[in-house]
């Protein structure tokens, strides 16, 4: 596939996506554009702070994980926020 063709696609799958889906799309992308070697980030966390990551990588491998938008609406059952 030449590089037209890769935006082409892109483009068609960008299009079709939702408003929410598009705005979480454009910060992925973003953040790709922009960033460098994350590497050094990762030199600058704390030990705590890596381990929490990798704890939290871990998790997910084992299927420990709830969706955003459920986690939010048991937040808003227990303290009543609506």
């Amino acid at each position: 596939m030449n590089d037209t063709e890769i935006k082409a696609k892109l483009f068609q799958q960008i299009d079709k996506l939702k408003n929410e889906r598009l705005i979480e799309l454009y910060g992925v992308v973003s953040n790709f554009i922009n960033s460098s070697d994350n590497s050094e980030e990762w030199d600058k966390l704390t030990s705590a702070q890596k381990t929490g990551i990798e704890y939290g990588l871990a998790e997910l491998e084992n299927g420990k994980w709830e969706e955003h938008n459920v986690v939010l609406e048991e937040l808003r059952k227990k303290y009543g926020i609506s």
